[in-house]
């Protein structure tokens, strides 16, 4: 199988593999034109590689558009799985929706980026004063309930099913559980049902590379976002190489 990766760093590992700079991309068109797959193109490359190329990408087609940024996933999991999705709104800027949310959400609620990952563009508002800071640099308004939780959990998606997963804790003190943001991995095992619904997710929506974010709540799961790029400090704790698990998939 002829492999060639855009991203030497994510596929380190993997055997008898070329490597093409994506901004060096015309320099090696038959070695592309060639490949069986292509690996981890850039977001800016993946719709001519694969609409003007015909070629097969992995992260799947599928993973690049919906996890482009956070107001395609959300969408697509408040159709298919609303009771998974926390309380959401996503509004233009406008006065109307400045007004709207300060009449349907409480202090404290979450603000997001509508493209960020690794816990930044995440925020807590607690206050009048927060939402306007937000509000003032956002063209969109992303807004959550706020779930009270004092850990989540990480699912690592390849190939369509779970291959690792773990809980993530808050310091003490931090909104955050975010691994980059001292978050504390725990390997504990995560419930059968939260594996069950990320499984779900991806083979539904043919994410095939991609950590899943959860939360528990009682009973229910309540789904926040899945990165494409996912980090991977947490898998290397656990002793989990993510190049071993794509060349298995690839190959099967």
């Amino acid at each position: 199988m002829k492999l060639v990766s855009f991203d030497a760093m994510r596929t380190c590992g993997l055997a008898g593999i070329s490597h093409v700079k994506p901004e060096h991309a015309h320099m090696h068109i038959q070695t592309i034109l060639q490949a069986d797959c292509l690996l981890f193109p850039p977001y800016w490359q993946v719709n001519t590689l694969y609409y003007g190329l015909k070629k097969k990408v992995f992260p799947s087609i599928s993973t690049y558009h919906l996890g482009h940024d956070k107001v395609e996933m959300t969408r697509a999991v408040q159709l298919l799985w609303p009771r998974q999705m926390p309380e959401t709104s996503i509004q233009c800027n406008s006065e109307q929706s400045y007004a709207w949310v300060l009449d349907h959400f409480e202090f404290p609620f979450v603000a997001k980026a509508v493209k960020d990952s690794m816990g930044n563009g995440v925020w807590l508002i607690k206050d009048l004063k927060q939402w306007r800071h937000y509000a003032a640099a956002h063209d969109v308004f992303y807004v959550q309930e706020y779930l009270p939780i004092e850990c989540d959990m990480r699912l690592v998606v390849i190939g369509c099913r779970v291959v690792a997963a773990y809980w993530r804790r808050k310091a003490p003190g931090a909104f955050h559980s975010n691994v980059a943001k001292n978050g504390l991995v725990d390997p504990s095992p995560i419930p059968d049902e939260a594996v069950s619904l990320v499984e779900e997710m991806a083979v539904r929506l043919d994410i095939d590379h991609a950590g899943f974010d959860l939360a528990q709540v009682g009973d229910r799961f309540y789904f926040f976002e899945f990165n494409r790029l996912f980090g991977t400090a947490g898998l290397k704790k656990m002793g989990v190489s993510t190049a071993q698990l794509i060349n298995a998939y690839l190959s099967a």
